[in-house]
């Protein structure tokens, strides 16, 4: 599973998805529907259970859209391929773990790619921003999603106004999970995915959907579709092997083995 502007690397259960297109990173349209085919490939494989998301070299994690593609002609609303832009913002069904690591500059669409993560890990020297407005356009996934994950005082100043901030002070509104020193990045964000990969596969797929298809939802009819196994995932879950290898293995007082069926 390997491609020019994009390299993968697969150990044990984790993906390794690394976004190579110096100087920036950026994505174009062909970039971007690799990486739909590339995550679209993640989620249907049952060996792969968790993605871990970065930028090659140090100084860009993404640049988002690919100006200078626009600029020779490629149009904004193009093909981006299944997933959306960067494969992973509109990828139906989409159930497994993702981490980004950011390991520098994230802005633009990098950022809005980044928001689709579950957790993010960011090198100390990473800066984040929403710079579309300078250029009269919309950062639309972003304003989404960022002023229901930051404060919303601080989110709508960063789209009115592409106000950079620095790694401690994402990490102070909750935007980034850790900060670490650039040379520790990818030793801690594979810590965290063999973490995570070692866990319940059918779980992490249930809390995934549940927690998308609750968002706009009252919690008690939520509750309702839990508990009447409404959600596909929670269904799959409470008929599984792994829920009875999860009750032996407390009762037996071992480590559960899970198998992801």
């Amino acid at each position: 599973m390997t491609s020019k502007p994009i390299k993968t690397k697969v150990k044990g259960h984790v993906l390794e998805v690394i976004i190579d297109r110096p100087k920036a990173n950026a994505i174009d349209l062909a970039t971007s529907r690799i990486m739909g085919e590339i995550f679209e490939d993640f989620r249907d494989n049952e060996n792969l259970r968790v993605a871990l998301l970065t930028g090659s070299g140090e100084k860009f994690f993404s640049a988002g859209w690919d100006l200078k593609a626009a600029a020779d002609g490629e149009a904004v609303d193009g093909d981006y391929g299944v997933g959306g832009f960067g494969g992973i913002q509109e990828l139906e069904n989409f159930n497994k773990p993702v981490i980004a690591a950011i390991n520098g500059i994230c802005c633009g669409g990098g950022l809005e790619i980044a928001l689709c993560a579950d957790i993010i890990i960011s090198a100390d020297h990473s800066t984040f921003a929403l710079p579309e407005i300078r250029s009269g356009t919309v950062a639309d996934a972003a304003s989404i999603k960022l002023p229901k994950r930051i404060p919303y005082h601080i989110a709508m100043e960063m789209l009115l106004t592409g106000r950079w901030l620095d790694a401690e002070e994402a990490n102070r509104w909750g935007f980034v999970n850790e900060v670490v020193k650039a040379e520790s990045l990818m030793e801690r964000a594979w810590e965290i995915a063999q973490l995570i990969a070692s866990g319940p596969p059918l779980v992490y797929a249930a809390i995934k959907e549940v927690v998308r298809e609750a968002e706009n939802t009252k919690f008690h009819d939520s509750l309702r579709q839990i508990t009447g196994r409404k959600f596909e995932t929670v269904d799959t879950l409470y008929s599984s092997e792994d829920q009875l290898e999860g009750a032996r293995a407390f009762a037996e007082k071992r480590d559960p083995v899970w198998k992801g069926r």
